[in-house]
């Protein structure tokens, strides 16, 4: 890995974990990526650990530079594989940089031993939760088919009692599309939120098995049989977003927030959509061309993008070692 040009810094997603989770979103399409690898633990080694932080420090220029973890369920590698990381980026960094780190998490995980440990060092929690019980039950289930979100409201409160920053990434699908407005409101009053992603849910499928994408890829007995995903499929599942629906969303939601939290709270589409005003491209999506934003396997693929975590978008396998070629392996 060459060092970024100035001005030409990239956001890399490692997930440290692969796509193992503890819970089950029926909406879920990276919990398939399972089967990209069959034949090993889902973990990233100490090793790998190393030489990842160390080469993204290395390829960046002074200043910030993001550090962020994300799955499946990142905290599911416990507490000591993070303290290592964040010692890690803190032997590497150089007088220049400054390290900010953040972690994505379905929050389940989140105990008081954690809380302490992500306030000490800083830490910014991005924590998902689809709005009120009603809606965030229906697609958020554990293992059982149970919903999740007393267990996340618990994490939630947890983090505003030990004062940690966090956002809230909430995705819009079928089930919550029509309640813009109620679902921002839940966020901003009953969650406390100040910076919220709001993340359309497209499940791409194809006529000939739009059927078991609408079962949730349950096969005769109920059982979950998740096919590899791919971004393929002119169709959408049931679970879906429709395009019309996930504007008017974005539409009772500015009108919101316009009204009474200009400066106060903050939704990316519109902040990114401003940025654009002012040349800056802060979301993918709005840039003239992708490719800032790639996103690392558990045992050092890299990808070229987190929603296409798939064998014909591979950029490489492994990282390199210190003392060879300062490129990636192909």
């Amino acid at each position: 890995m060459s060092r970024a040009p100035k001005g030409q810094s990239f956001h890399v997603m490692a997930k440290p974990g692969g796509s193992i989770c503890n819970i089950d979103c029926d909406y879920c399409f990276f919990l398939s990526k399972e089967k990209l690898y069959p034949e090993g633990r889902h973990r990233m080694s100490e090793s790998l650990l190393e030489s990842y932080v160390r080469q993204l420090l290395d390829c960046h220029g002074g200043g910030q530079v993001n550090l962020a973890w994300q799955g499946g369920e990142p905290t599911l590698l416990g507490l000591e594989f993070f303290r290592k990381a964040i010692a890690l980026a803190e032997k590497f960094r150089r007088h220049d940089q400054i390290n900010l780190h953040s972690i994505q998490t379905n929050g389940l995980l989140l105990d008081d031993k954690w809380c302490v440990f992500l306030k000490k060092k800083n830490v910014l929690v991005g924590v998902s939760i689809d709005g009120p019980r009603a809606f965030h039950d229906l697609y958020r289930k554990d293992k059982r088919g149970q919903g999740t979100f007393s267990l996340v409201m618990k994490a939630i409160e947890r983090l505003k009692r030990h004062a940690i920053d966090f956002n809230v990434l909430c995705t819009v699908n079928s089930g919550n599309q029509h309640h813009g407005r109620a679902v921002y409101i839940f966020l901003r009053d009953v969650i406390g939120a100040e910076w919220i992603q709001f993340i359309p849910v497209i499940v791409r499928t194809s006529d000939e098995v739009l059927h078991r994408a609408d079962s949730g890829w349950r096969d005769e007995n109920g059982e979950r049989n998740r096919p590899l995903y791919r971004q393929t499929g002119d169709r959408a599942d049931r679970r879906s977003v429709g395009r019309r629906e996930f504007g008017h969303f974005l539409i009772e939601v500015f009108d919101e927030g316009i009204r009474h939290d200009v400066a106060r709270v903050h939704v990316q589409h519109f902040e990114a959509m401003l940025a654009v005003f002012f040349g800056q491209h802060l979301m993918c999506s709005h840039a003239p061309t992708c490719g800032r934003a790639v996103a690392l396997e558990h045992n050092g693929d890299l990808y070229c993008c987190d929603h296409y975590v798939e064998p014909g978008y591979l950029l490489g396998s492994g990282l390199v070692n210190r003392d060879s070629s300062n490129k990636w392996r192909r």
